[in-house]
């Protein structure tokens, strides 16, 4: 551990787990942010509070927590100690979109076999040459996460028509790396600016520019693990320059991109 802070990362090789990430804070906090991925959590110690959707909730060792992609989420620690936590981001579609909105409403799950799946899950997923194995456990602790997701599904509310802030969040996903200009947006979208800021926060929980930071440090880390000098991702993954990545990288993670990359 360096300072308050020692992560782990890794990509696997396993089919429906994009990330590992194992992490000890002890005073990070995360500030709002979205993923395109499905976050899965337990803590091996302390306490972590963290706002979904604007609803605040509290995790315990004992609790799982599944956060959805693309619900506006932060994280912060709840005791002296920090907390220590081991996650998996798996992909949008490794479980089914209609589970986002249960996950959204009940993200926090006590179930001890579940947890105890997890553990077991990523000690597997630390041992070379036992990614059969490690499918094996993956493919039981996703069919329990929809047996929970669905136990108290409710019947789906029609969704509201596509608005002004949806339409910005696809011009901002399909231009990640090379960016526009807000005049752009609003030019494309016939929108005056303002409005545009103000729709996309209202809908999403953050501004326009906080949401295509954070989709660039997605990017940023996933070429990290992928072998990218850190060096080289700053341009890849849309950033000014290297100092800029890590001013973002690092209040997103708690760490600079090098460390996070030197890890495994």
């Amino acid at each position: 551990m360096v300072g308050d802070t020692a992560i782990t990362a890794w990509s696997p090789g396993i089919p429906g787990i994009s990330e590992v990430f194992h992490a000890h804070f002890r005073r990070h906090a995360y500030p709002v942010h979205t993923h395109t991925v499905w976050t899965l959590l337990i803590l091996d110690d302390g306490v972590l509070q963290y706002d979904l959707d604007r609803h605040e909730h509290g995790t315990l060792r004992s609790q799982v927590v599944l956060l959805p992609p693309h619900i506006p989420h932060n994280g912060r620690t709840a005791a002296p100690q920090g907390f220590r936590k081991r996650v998996l981001y798996l992909p949008e579609d490794a479980l089914d979109a209609d589970l986002i909105g249960p996950a959204t409403d009940h993200p926090t799950m006590l179930d001890p076999l579940l947890w105890n799946r997890l553990g077991s899950l990523h000690d597997t997923l630390t041992t070379p040459g036992e990614e059969f194995e490690a499918q094996s456990r993956f493919a039981l602790i996703v069919e329990r996460l929809g047996k929970h997701l669905r136990r108290d599904m409710r019947p789906t509310p029609p969704r509201p028509d596509r608005g002004l802030a949806d339409d910005l969040r696809d011009l901002l996903d399909s231009r990640v790396v090379e960016g526009l200009p807000l005049e752009e947006a609003a030019r494309l979208l016939h929108a005056d600016p303002t409005h545009l800021i103000r729709a996309f926060t209202r809908r999403f929980s953050l501004p326009p520019h906080q949401y295509l930071t954070g989709r660039r440090v997605e990017v940023a880390r996933r070429l990290l693990l992928a072998g990218y000098p850190a060096a080289a991702v700053a341009g890849e993954a849309g950033f000014y320059d290297q100092s800029h990545l890590t001013r973002h990288f690092k209040r997103m993670l708690g760490v600079s991109p090098a460390r996070f990359a030197g890890r495994r």
